[in-house]
């Protein structure tokens, strides 16, 4: 396993070496065509506003109830053109003639041929051409209703100066604008929507596409040789920087090898050697208050007195693969207890944690049904509690959890809403209760963007059937919400913290008498 280890962290490090490499050069790339990205973007939002804004501004027109071609009327054109720097003219229409219009136009204003566009957003669009010309400038022309609009192109793509970058908008795969207006670029059939690198041609390429009211296309240009010349130092310090990690990651991982493989022994000493120990965190019924049992937990002091954390070892048991015999030790621990509290407390449960690895075969259900057999217990003393991580592997934990339900077993999935799974994909495992999360009894009572989503597992436990589980109540406030709600059980400290068996009993009579 050492020599493992070295040869892992030697081959770790060199690929830690060439990742810091392209990391760095990546994210100085990145540096660079994200702002193509994030400029095509904008200048593709900031013409869609400008035309989505020139459509409403006309249907406004057509509600208007002055007279047309009245002085109000073009007095409101007026006003409307002066206030938008992109719009050179405002026209009226009657059926397929302009009649009047305002803006900066010849003495003979605007006679536009026929149409180039009828859209079904009810957008008619007339492409820049001689008849729309207006001061040697060939106008977009947009009419929607009874009114057009003139608008100035070289201002759809008026965001400052661009540096060595380049941009051009399209509509229609008409090339309307550029910055700079001569600006040499692909079009927009020849580019992939996004952020492509072609170092063919040594540039980053952008598209920005929408066809919400008309369909647009923006295409910008970054240059990728200056990419060098402005993170040269970047990449030096990058460079200097993963040596000097790679040494530390070899140091440290072999360090870590050392320490996981010692630790890795004593735990599996541990678990032979039945020095696993186990405490219980009592269930109460929120309705009653009763004790209805309890969720076993494992524990672990090593030699030394450090009190292993359940989380670091279960996780350690889990990557050295004896994660089942660490189930198996905590089994036959509750099985013992149990016949001990059975006999006092007729009717009590535990709830026994099985890891993603207990699903994969049967063992754990094959030693789990004899150990209740011999100790005559029948399975409904033990409930299972399984992670939502236990259902990734679906055909086999399924087949699995059928098992234990058929023997007797209740079955629960553990720290719901902690993980991927979904009201859908639950519905295809056969479950008994769900247990909420303690990050979402936490929220309880605050303004935090989990207090709502508590709400909404209930609702999905309750339409599956299921009963719930609220885990890390700590207080009166959690414990009364969680009544209101309809909740059934409840635990944590507002209860009682984890206890050793004869605190767990002590806990039970109390209970009783109260």
């Amino acid at each position: 396993m050492l020599f493992g280890s070295a040869i892992a962290a030697l081959v770790g490090g060199v690929l830690l070496f060439a990742a810091i490499g392209w990391v760095v050069w990546r994210e100085s790339v990145a540096t660079e065509t994200a702002y193509a990205g994030s400029l095509a973007a904008s200048l593709g939002q900031r013409a869609e506003g400008i035309f989505v804004d020139t459509r409403d501004l006309l249907a406004g027109f057509d509600r208007s109830d002055a007279p047309r071609c009245s002085a109000d009327h073009l007095r409101t054109l007026q006003q409307a053109a002066v206030s938008r720097p992109y719009i050179r003219a405002i026209g009226y229409w009657q059926a397929s003639e302009r009649r009047c219009g305002v803006g900066f136009l010849p003495p003979e204003g605007l006679k536009p041929a026929r149409a180039d566009r009828i859209y079904d957003t009810g957008v008619i669009a007339w492409w820049p051409n001689k008849s729309t010309e207006v001061g040697g400038v060939q106008l977009f022309l947009m009419r929607y209703g009874d009114h057009d609009v003139a608008i100035d192109p070289r201002l759809l793509l008026d965001l400052g100066p661009l540096q060595q970058r380049r941009a051009g908008l399209w509509v229609e795969k008409l090339r309307l604008a550029a910055s700079p207006w001569d600006a040499e670029l692909p079009v927009p059939d020849a580019v992939s929507a996004g952020v492509t690198v072609d170092r063919g041609n040594g540039v980053v390429v952008s598209r920005f596409s929408r066809n919400d009211l008309l369909p647009i296309d923006v295409i910008a240009v970054e240059p990728l040789d200056s990419v060098w010349n402005r993170h040269a130092s970047t990449l030096i310090a990058g460079a200097a920087f993963g040596l000097v990690l790679v040494a530390l990651w070899f140091l440290l991982i072999l360090r870590y090898s050392r320490h996981q493989l010692s630790l890795a022994t004593e735990l599996r000493r541990a678990v032979a050697g039945e020095h696993i120990r186990v405490q219980y965190q009592p269930v109460v019924e929120l309705a009653t208050g009763h004790c209805i049992g309890a969720e076993v937990l494992a524990r672990w002091t090593r030699d030394d007195g450090e009190v292993m954390r359940p989380d670091v070892f279960i996780a350690l048991a889990e990557e050295a693969g004896f994660i089942q015999d660490v189930t198996l030790a905590v089994m036959r621990i509750a099985v013992r207890d149990l016949t001990q509290l059975r006999r006092e407390f007729p009717g009590i449960a535990v709830n026994l944690n099985l890891a993603p690895a207990d699903l994969q075969d049967e063992r754990v259900g094959t030693t789990l049904a004899s150990s209740l057999a011999a100790a005559g217990l029948p399975p409904d003393a033990i409930k299972l509690e399984i992670t939502e991580r236990a259902l990734v592997n679906s055909n086999t934990s399924r087949a699995l959890i059928r098992d234990f339900r058929r023997r007797g077993h209740e079955v629960a999935v553990d720290d719901f809403g902690t993980g991927y799974s979904s009201l859908s994909y639950l519905q295809t495992f056969e479950l008994d209760v769900l247990k909420i999360d303690k990050s979402f009894v936490d929220a309880i009572g605050k303004e935090a963007a989990t207090s709502q989503v508590i709400v909404h597992v209930i609702e999905m436990a309750r339409s599956l059937g299921l009963a719930t589980v609220a885990e890390g109540v700590e207080t009166a406030e959690q414990e009364r919400w969680l009544q209101e709600h309809r909740v059934a059980f409840g635990q944590g400290y507002y209860y009682s913290k984890p206890l050793d068996l004869e605190g767990y009993v002590e806990f039970l009579r109390r209970r009783r008498t109260a």
